[in-house]
Order: structure tokens, then C-alpha cells, then sequence
């Protein structure tokens, strides 16, 4: 039975990436917007400006991990967001509602889908980002993979959940944003301290209460998205 269930989300996952793969649509549109908001923190605060703690680095580097999860933040929610519209458009959303199986199966596709998306433009991102903030990621990148992927973790579960539940409304790009930004809050605030240790050091090991508080929330997101799913893509 649980052989099955990964077999479907194994096909929903592939069909997903095949089709992005052709088309591009939401890698592009995700990378371009997060660029431009990149861009526009970076020319709104400039690369001289005086760092509020230290003079060794400038405000841009020290506003860095805020700056770059906002962009993700941001982009996350057009990749779920467009997960479903994709169905919505041709029609598919009613055939995976009578598909055969746990409406799991359904979830989890979309949400390593989306997943995966979401860290492939990351890893375009944060290059991105080092170049223009001036900033030493090279040495530091094994803990910042884990935190961008513990936190994309988080992200990808609730937008998809979110972006199914707002999937047959008309004014869902206004209502997903509204229902999605809230609950993450307190994930984006664990996100930017933890990349801020990773990238300015951490004297007082604080690192791995942040981790961990990603970790729960990761878990958390997810356990709640799987129970109630089912009752989410109802007609």
C-alpha cells in the first residue's frame, strides 16, 4: 500500500518537472522576480554604507540574510502557486481529486515538486547574492545547504497546502499570500538568524537552537498538511 502511494507521488513529482523543464515558466519567473528584489535592496541601501555593529562589514552585508530570504519568501509563493494553476488550466485538478489512492500521494508530489524547484533557483540565488552583497560563502556552504534546506522544507509544505486550498478561488493570488505569510513568520525569523550565525560565526552556539527550531517546524507543517490534505482538495 505505501509502495503505491510512492509510486503515484513518484509520477505527479516527474510529471511536474517534466513540464516545468519544458516550459521553464515558473523557474524563470521565480529567478527574475527574486533578482530583481535582490537588485533593488542592494541599490536602496548601497554597498557603502557603514555596518550598524562592526566596521569590518558594511550594512548590506550585515542586512544580507534578511534581504535573501525575503526574495525566497517571496518566489516560493509563485512556485506553489503555479503548481496548481498548471492543473487548473488543463483541467487536471478534477482528475487527481477521482484519482485512485490516498490524497497524500497527491500532496507529496506537488510538495517535492515544488521542492525541488525552489532549491534548484536557491542555488542560482545565493551565488547571486554573494557576488552583489560582496559576500564569503565558499567556506561556510555546507551549513548554509543545510539551514536553505531545512527552511525550504518549511516553505514548500505550507505553500503547497495553502496553494490547494486557495486552488479554485478566484481571488486566490491575493488570498494565498494573506493565508501563507503568517504562518511563516516565525520560519523566516529562525531562517535569517540561522544564516546570520552561519555567515558572521557564533560565539554563543545559538546555531543549533535555530536549526532545531526549523527542524519542528518542518515537521510540524508537515504532519498537519498530510492529516487534513484530504479534506483541503474537496470539491
Amino acid at each position: 500500500m505505501i509502495g503505491a502511494e510512492l509510486r503515484r507521488s513518484w509520477i505527479l513529482l516527474w510529471k511536474d518537472l517534466l513540464i516545468e523543464r519544458r516550459a521553464k515558466a515558473a523557474f524563470n519567473a521565480m529567478a527574475f522576480f527574486a533578482g530583481i528584489v535582490l537588485l533593488t535592496f542592494g541599490f536602496a541601501v548601497g554597498p557603502e554604507a557603514p555596518g550598524v555593529e562592526t566596521g569590518v562589514e558594511t550594512l548590506l552585508q550585515h542586512l544580507s540574510p534578511g534581504l535573501v530570504w525575503v526574495a525566497i519568501l517571496f518566489t516560493s509563493q509563485l512556485a506553489a502557486d503555479r503548481s496548481f494553476q498548471l492543473e487548473l488550466e488543463r483541467g487536471g485538478l478534477d482528475a487527481l481529486r477521482v484519482y485512485p489512492g490516498d490524497r497524500k500521494a497527491l500532496y507529496f508530489g506537488k510538495l517535492l515538486a515544488n521542492l525541488a524547484i525552489l532549491l534548484l533557483m536557491e542555488a542560482v540565488l545565493l551565488p547571486f547574492a554573494a557576488i552583489l552583497y560582496s559576500l564569503d560563502l565558499w567556506a561556510r556552504l555546507p551549513a548554509l545547504a543545510g539551514v536553505a534546506v531545512l527552511t525550504t522544507i518549511a516553505l514548500s509544505a505550507t505553500g503547497t497546502f495553502y496553494a490547494a486550498l486557495t486552488a479554485n478561488l478566484r481571488a486566490r493570488q491575493v488570498l494565498l499570500p494573506l493565508l501563507l505569510f503568517p504562518v511563516l513568520i516565525p520560519v523566516l525569523l529562525a531562517a535569517v538568524k540561522a544564516t546570520g550565525l552561519v555567515l558572521r560565526g557564533d560565539p554563543m552556539n545559538e546555531l543549533g537552537s535555530w536549526v532545531k527550531l526549523l527542524g519542528a517546524a518542518d515537521v510540524l507543517f508537515l504532519v498537519v498538511a498530510a492529516l487534513t490534505f484530504e479534506y483541503v482538495v474537496e470539491e
